[in-house]
This record gives C-alpha cells, structure tokens and sequence, in this order.
C-alpha cells in the first residue's frame, strides 16, 4: 500500500496546487477585460441613443389619426410650389415633418408657417430652416392640428391620410377665410373638387379654393 500510492497529504497539495500566471500575463488579461467592459458600455450607450433618436421620426406625429412621418419627394414640393403661383399671404403645413415644404415656401417669398407633433422634427426643421438661411421668415410649432385654428393662414398644405381627410375637411371647412387656398399631397380630400391637380401618383397634388368648397356647401 505505502509503495503503491501517495500519502493523503501530497495529494491534497497537488490538487490546490495552481501554476501562476506571469506578472506581464495577468496585466494583458486584466487590460482585455477592462476594454471589453469599456466597448460593451459604448455599444449599450449609442444603441439607446440611436432609439431615442431615432423612435420619435418613424412613429405617428399626430397620435389622434395614425400619420407617420414620410419625407416629401422632391416632385412633390416642385408640385406644391406650382399650386402657390400667382397666390400671396401665408403658408402653413399641418403636420410640417422636417420643414421641407416650409422652407421651400420661405424662399418662394412667403412667411411660412409649420405645425409638427413630433418634437425632434420641429428642431430639426427650425435647423434647416436656419441654414438655409430663411429662418427669419419661417416658424415652427410643437402643436397637435387638432389643437389648432387655422383661420389666418391664407394657404393651407397637407400631406394627409385617407383615415384623417373627412374630419379635417370638415374642420377648414368651418375655420378658413373664404379667399383661402388648401393643397392636398398624396391623397385628395373626400367631397371637395379641385380647381386643379398636378402630378402622378404618390406626387399629386390637389388645389382647392375655399370660395368654391363654401359655394358648394351653401347650395340647396
């Protein structure tokens, strides 16, 4: 038995024996591990950052009707500002997105007006409005449409859906000036006939003068 195997006590010390890392070893690992902490940190930060950002852009601007937030084309504002030929006073854009249509009517001559929910596209819009160097004759608001009377604005935009055009049209119905004019993008509105259209598609763009919707409505 005694030749055969170990004493107890040699075995003991042989399993709680650990070999030692290196001096230079244990300051790489502790480095690694410091740096993977440090990147993991990054990552977490900017991946919140980005949903902070980023959530308010592509969630409804107005909570009332589901209305999320899809850039004008280009073709689009080109439409717009052909249906603002030849008008005069104000412009104003319900539910303004990041300002395009409202700068673009600023540099046309107009004092242009936007009304946006969404409160980052507000800022981000009063930015380019301001580099675009027309911020003195344009105003943002953090407003809900629904909230908001719209009689002293001469010119009207929307970039509506279909779920919101019936009760808007009735609420300008009541609120517009009888010399008003209200441009419709993308979807038309239910019951008004436009004294003119241009574009196609997803760039239509509807004119309506509030004299001739109010004529309509006053006939038996």
């Amino acid at each position: 038995m005694e030749a055969g195997g170990a004493a107890p006590e040699s075995l003991q010390e042989e399993s709680q024996a650990c070999p030692a890392l290196p001096p230079h070893l244990e300051a790489s690992s502790l480095k690694r591990s410091s740096w993977g902490f440090l990147l993991t940190g990054v990552v977490g930060g900017t991946l919140v950052t980005l949903y902070a950002v980023v959530t308010p852009f592509v969630t409804p601007a107005l909570r009332k009707i589901c209305l999320p937030f899809v850039p004008a084309t280009p073709k689009q504002v080109e439409n717009v500002l052909k249906m603002l030929q030849c008008r005069s006073g104000s412009v104003v854009d319900i539910g303004s997105g990041d300002g395009r249509i409202v700068v673009a009517a600023a540099k046309a001559g107009f004092r242009a007006f936007g009304y946006e929910l969404n409160p980052w596209l507000v800022w981000y819009a009063r930015y380019q409005a301001w580099r675009a160097g027309v911020h003195g004759s344009t105003k943002f608001y953090i407003s809900d449409l629904w909230k908001v009377t719209f009689s002293q604005y001469t010119n009207v935009v929307v970039f509506g859906v279909p779920q919101m055009m019936l009760q808007l049209e009735k609420k300008l119905e009541l609120e517009l000036k009888d010399d008003a004019r209200v441009i419709a993008c993308r979807f038309p509105f239910p019951h008004w006939t436009p004294e003119c259209v241009t574009g196609e598609g997803i760039d239509a763009v509807w004119a309506y003068d509030a004299s001739a919707f109010r004529g309509r409505e006053r006939r038996p």
